[in-house]
């Protein structure tokens, strides 16, 4: 009888264990991200969970060896704070501000230079929020997202049209 109860408490505990995980992952969303990192162009996507705590993961458009994980954790009252180890060597710290439970944008530094990024937005809609680098422009094929040069053409365009 008392191996039958031990039995029965250790599989409670295991199924207890596996259902808080399964409620975390049903109320798990998955979101893209959009980061310029020193002069660097990172996609990926970041996962939150109703807790706010999530992760995120992201590689380099110029290097795609170059790969990052982090974690964060958030509310909506103060927004929310990570970090992430890329496999560069590099680190990264970062605060955010959400715009709604699956959208936000946020900025930090990775290896003492600037971080800026987006995440569940579009890339347009995450223009505004982008730092980009000096004489940078984000090019968006429709499949693709791109850092790119602005073209000597395109700078003298531009400061015609104002």
């Amino acid at each position: 009888m008392y191996k039958t109860l031990i039995t029965g408490f250790a599989a409670s505990i295991a199924l207890a264990g596996w259902a808080d995980l399964a409620a975390e992952e049903l109320f798990s969303k998955a979101g893209p991200v959009i980061a310029i990192m020193g002069n660097d162009l990172f996609l990926g996507e970041a996962v939150g969970h109703l807790s706010g705590a999530g992760t995120i993961a992201i590689h380099s458009q110029r290097n795609p060896g170059v790969t990052c994980l982090g974690e964060f954790t958030s509310s909506a009252e103060l927004g929310g704070l990570g970090q992430m180890r890329c496999s560069n060597g590099a680190t990264g710290t970062y605060h955010f501000k959400r715009l709604s439970l699956e959208k936000g944008y946020g900025a930090g530094r990775y290896s003492q230079r600037s971080m800026s990024f987006t995440y569940g937005l579009t890339a347009d809609e995450s223009m505004p929020y982008l730092k980009l680098p000096p004489g940078k422009i984000l090019e968006n094929s429709g499949t693709t997202l791109k850092l790119v040069d602005i073209s000597p053409a395109g700078r003298r365009s531009s400061s015609t049209a104002r």
